[in-house]
């Protein structure tokens, strides 16, 4: 009978833990861990109270930090595009296709395996709220690299900050309010609809990049601190920032999430400008330390010790394979990686990682290809940097700030560095390819004016191509605007143009080659609104907002494969011609195939 009874009491008690793990299961997939990956633009390793700044305020940022593993030495790249792609893969940027951020070069290729995707095949729900910035066409955009839930902007920057549209997977939707407030409205809705399943909630806020929009109570704030209105503006959208960090973990504290959540914040180069920046040389675009140095917080309570101090080097890489340890995820890798797992060093099982050296290159093209600078390495004591035609070393360990080129005392060791950069990117660009053609893969695509190639004197109205930029100066019959494309599948698109001309514009007449397909259409009437009012707090770099007019030209065929959509222009009038924004194409019908199910 005793028997009987313990034997009963054990089924009972082991029968109720099952159902604990299946209801826990059903919950979080196997108890794995949501992950909440939060990163800003242009902010540098000096643009929190945290570290030294004596006019920034960053209280849920500092807090963060401190109640989990604060990385020392945590290093990405100089620019914005190839520090995304580089966390996303867990590979140098330029394996993935990525080499700048602007001209069809921030692009990502669609087969790297994200982190995205990485989460989305172990049952997690994934969203991204913020800038993209690796490819706005499907399948490179955010939902074809693996996310279930965007909002955002695929673009480098975004033109307004208040009010503005934004994309909500392939549909444009107005907002209401400061961006970075409507970002984590977003990402909290996220949270709160997937708190019964492991997510991972991806949030890259576009601030404090420019153009410097900020709201009235935190720009208030710092100009009352004495600053101009440049770093009144930064500043106050870093405390924004800050605050909108303190509402993302404050809703996972009332979830009841905190404890099963990693939170990472880190930033994606150094500062937009200079300012403080804790004594470092350099600021983004650069390869010295300053321009890719940043912050590097993780926290998960109970796991990873609070005030953990991490001083062995670190870079984006090694992001993706950390995450995928910590979460205990399965994954076969299609392509090798480059980074390596951190977890030992935030779970407390080791303080050291193995010597390496870390590579950095900034963007750079040539006529003939891939530009061997500005680019560098980083090791343990040394610092390698090649740029504008020389090459300097600097012992790290001594000389933080840069101060004393070794490169003549020290000549063996420098070329040994040299040979080793050299190796790297031979290794590492070997795929990349120049000009590679725009995807045509979904119903409709907007073939932007930075993605053009063209001619004679059309040129960009800012000047550098960077994104929002658009074409002008469209003069003659001699000049020629065209966008080399590969259709997933052929049929007929209808293509029509994003202009704005003046009323001397009216009867030219503009010609669309695709193949030995035509189209013209006469211009009938100008079209020349003025600039956007804009409620920037200093005068931006980039180009303003403008509204725009669509001119319809026609319906082409487009085959499977590569091809290219040439524009023109004739009868073109004295004076300023037509400016273009961009080339829409719209499927107007199912893929044409032939009788035996073969493109035609």
């Amino acid at each position: 009978m005793k028997f009987t009874f313990w034997i009963g009491m054990a089924v009972l008690v082991i029968s109720a833990w099952v159902d604990r793990r299946q209801t826990r299961g059903r919950l979080t997939a196997a108890d794995k861990p949501n992950v909440l990956l939060i990163l800003t633009d242009d902010q540098g390793w000096g643009d929190l109270s945290l570290h030294g700044n004596r006019f920034l305020e960053t209280p849920h940022l500092d807090r963060l930090a401190r109640s989990g593993a604060q990385f020392e030495r945590f290093f990405v790249s100089p620019l914005c595009a190839p520090t995304r792609a580089s966390l996303l893969t867990g590979r140098y940027h330029l394996r993935t296709g990525t080499v700048s951020v602007t001209q069809g070069w921030e692009r990502m290729r669609s087969d790297e395996l994200t982190m995205a995707e990485v989460f989305g095949r172990n049952g997690y729900a994934s969203g991204c709220f913020g800038k993209w910035h690796n490819g706005e066409h499907t399948p490179e955009d955010p939902n074809g690299q693996g996310f279930d839930e965007f909002l955002g902007f695929c673009a480098g920057h975004w033109n307004n900050y208040f009010d503005t549209d934004l994309q909500h997977n392939d549909q444009m939707v107005s907002t209401k309010g400061f961006i970075t407030d409507v970002l984590t409205d977003a990402a909290l809705k996220f949270i709160e609809h997937n708190q019964s399943r492991p997510f991972f909630c991806y949030v890259p806020f576009n601030a404090p990049h420019s153009p410097h929009q900020v709201p009235d109570r935190y720009f208030d704030k710092y100009k009352a601190k004495g600053l101009n209105d440049e770093l009144a503006s930064i500043y106050g959208m870093v405390e924004n920032v800050d605050d909108n960090v303190g509402r993302l973990l404050t809703r996972l504290d009332q979830l009841g999430l905190a404890t099963n959540t990693i939170v990472v914040f880190a930033t994606d180069n150094g500062p937009n400008g200079h300012r403080f920046n804790g004594g470092m040389k350099g600021i983004k675009g650069s390869v010295d330390e300053g321009g890719v140095r940043v912050p590097l917080f993780v926290r998960w309570p109970g796991k990873i010790r609070p005030q953990t101090q991490i001083r062995s080097l670190a870079v984006h890489i090694d992001l993706l394979p950390t995450l995928v340890d910590l979460c205990g995820l399965s994954v076969k890798w299609p392509h090798p990686l480059d980074g390596r797992s951190l977890a030992g060093l935030l779970r407390g099982r080791t303080d050291t990682l193995p010597e390496r050296m870390l590579f950095t290159h900034s963007a750079g093209m040539t006529p003939n290809g891939l530009a061997v600078e500005p680019g560098g390495i980083r090791t343990d004591q040394y610092r390698l940097v090649r740029q504008k035609g020389k090459t300097q070393l600097y012992d790290m360990s001594s000389d933080p700030a840069q101060t004393k080129d070794l490169a003549q005392e020290q000549p063996q060791r420098m070329e040994k560095l040299q040979a080793a950069y050299d190796g790297w990117l031979k290794d590492v660009s070997q795929a990349i390819t120049r000009f590679r053609p725009a995807p045509v893969a979904g119903r409709r695509v907007l073939l932007q004016a930075p993605e053009a190639h063209f001619s004679g004197a059309v040129r960009f109205k800012q000047g550098n191509g960077w994104a929002n930029d658009w074409l002008v100066n469209w003069q003659s019959p001699a000049d020629s605007i065209w966008w080399d494309v590969v259709a997933e599948q052929a049929g007929a698109y209808h293509l029509s143009l994003q202009y704005t001309a003046p009323s001397a514009a009216r009867g030219t007449i503009l010609i669309a080659r695709v193949g030995n397909q035509t189209l013209q259409k006469a211009l009938e009437s100008g079209f020349d609104p003025p600039l956007k009012p804009s409620p920037d707090r200093i005068p931006r770099k980039e180009v303003y907002e403008k509204a725009w007019a669509w001119l319809p030209l026609g319906a082409v065929e487009l085959h499977r494969g590569s091809q290219r959509i040439v524009l023109r222009a004739s009868s073109v009038p004295n004076g300023p011609g037509a400016e273009l924004k961009a080339l829409q194409l719209t499927a107007q019908e199912p893929a044409m195939r032939g009788k035996r199910g073969q493109p035609k």
